[in-house]
């Protein structure tokens, strides 16, 4: 069975939303390029909502040339959202109607893990149906000390178990951590 592994920027405060307004850590290191490349070679599909795709969609498919620029252009990607009707991302199809089972069939295909970006809606919803088995959480050493309840990791009404298997940190302060979906 396939995995869906969740892989997340957050703050120390919390916060998961508007990167852009974050402060500068010096850009993308090649320690933390080796580490998204790792994770998104292992896998052959990418699961996201509609937030994150119209993030995502313009910055990486104007991208090319470089490792982690072409597999993100190259693999599949699977968007959950009721409004998005043409994707013009390159071999994306739109999840439109009855969410948890067409990704409770898709982990059941054969093939590779399933990176999941974004932590909203979708996210708390594969919570809930235990259907996340990985959660990669790249914490920031900053407070931002802004953003609404909807801009937080933690949303009211979500709960999950999670164990911690392994940390890294890179050299300019964010640490990634990993957790696996603790066996009830």
């Amino acid at each position: 069975m396939r995995r869906i592994v969740n892989s997340t920027y957050v703050t120390l405060d919390g916060v998961i939303q508007n990167l852009e307004q974050w402060p500068s850590l010096g850009g993308f290191t090649d320690e933390g390029n080796k580490a998204q490349i790792e994770l998104i070679e292992r896998c052959d599909a990418v699961l996201m909502g509609r937030h994150t795709y119209d993030s995502f969609a313009p910055v990486w498919s104007s991208r090319s040339g470089d490792r982690l620029g072409d597999r993100m252009n190259a693999i599949t990607k699977y968007v959950v959202s009721t409004t998005l009707t043409e994707p013009t991302w390159h071999h994306t199809t739109v999840i439109d109607h009855d969410p948890i089972a067409s990704i409770r069939d898709l982990k059941q295909q054969a093939g590779a893990d399933i990176v999941q970006y974004g932590f909203g809606r979708l996210t708390h919803a594969l919570m809930a149906e235990g259907l996340l088995d990985e959660l990669r959480l790249w914490m920031h050493p900053f407070f931002v000390g802004t953003g609404t309840p909807g801009d937080l990791l933690h949303r009211t009404g979500s709960s999950g178990r999670f164990e911690h298997v392994d940390s890294h940190t890179l050299k300019n302060g964010i640490v990634i951590l990993t957790y696996q979906a603790a066996v009830s």
